[in-house]
């Protein structure tokens, strides 16, 4: 059995337009997308969708389908992973990541380590963010602005959700500024092991607990809510679909940090969060995604 990937080559445009089509086809989550740029200097991007599991030529079919209008003629490639550690094996060439006092890195580059950095070091897994991304660099800017300016420090903020934690980056970030409990989640059971493997290496796990759960369906979330901060780096879709369980599970005065969001889809995200009585009150934006933070 190999775990794989369909993908498609095209420029920066061409992987923003095909995510869109993506998150529409597979609005429902399970199957995780991305785009990833690989030459820089030619300005080569590639789209893709994740599978566990032997390639399966009824889903390549779909994805065809749903690209053709856009990208007509496109090839609909495939890449077979097997049992190379492929996040490994990227994580080898990537530099750490600053965003804000954060500094996320490999175990090669502890040495970049800073006497007052908010180090988070990742271990390679299966799971998505590695804070090389604008989606996570921004909601890592972002999670430390917010929880700095809480009305008694960070610790106001005390439970804090993470919807779609993949690697648990994100989750271990409001851990290390103040002295709450995290409730991590995501839907991808691989994705919660290996947030789970992060936190203990970054010695967490009295504060994170790690949970594979679909929406809020688990009984988990009625039992730590109502949550003060709720963080969700997941699409936009799925975002405006959840706009008012997200609601529903924020404790009063609480903030929302969203991200997974192509700065074209800011508007109908706030229009959604606005219907719920949640109100806009920063953007951050980074090579055409957006963080945004309301109340």
């Amino acid at each position: 059995m190999s775990d794989h990937r369909f993908y498609i080559v095209t420029d920066e445009a061409g992987a923003a337009r095909a995510l869109d089509l993506l998150s529409d086809l597979f609005e429902d989550g399970f199957v995780p997308i991305a785009t990833m740029e690989v030459d820089e200097a030619n300005g080569i991007w590639e789209a893709s969708a994740y599978q566990t599991g032997d390639p399966d030529e009824a889903l390549k079919a779909q994805i065809a389908a749903c690209l053709q209008a856009d990208f007509p003629g496109v090839e609909i490639q495939t890449e077979l992973f097997g049992d190379v550690d492929w996040i490994a094996k990227s994580l080898e060439g990537l530099k750490p990541v600053r965003a804000g006092r954060f500094l996320v890195h490999g175990g090669h580059d502890r040495d970049m380590v800073r006497p007052h950095d908010l180090a988070i070091e990742l271990e390679a897994g299966q799971a998505f963010g590695t804070g090389h991304h604008g989606t996570t660099a921004g909601c890592l800017e972002m999670i430390e602005k917010v929880m700095r300016a809480g009305p008694g420090g960070p610790a106001w903020f005390n439970p804090v959700l993470d919807l779609g934690t993949g690697s648990g980056v994100l989750a271990i970030a409001a851990a290390q500024l103040g002295p709450v409990r995290v409730l991590a989640t995501d839907i991808d059971p691989v994705a919660t092991r290996v947030a789970r493997a992060n936190v203990r290496h970054n010695h967490r796990t009295a504060q994170i607990d790690c949970l594979t759960a679909p929406g809020f369906h688990a009984t988990a979330f009625a039992d730590a809510s109502p949550f003060r901060l709720i963080i969700a780096n997941i699409l936009a879709r799925p975002l405006m679909r959840m706009a008012p369980e997200i609601k529903r599970h924020l404790a009063p005065g609480g903030s929302v940090i969203l991200s997974g969001i192509l700065a074209s889809q800011r508007w109908q995200v706030l229009a959604a969060y606005n219907g719920q009585g949640l109100h806009h009150v920063e953007t951050l934006w980074r090579n055409g995604w957006v963080t945004i933070h309301l109340k």
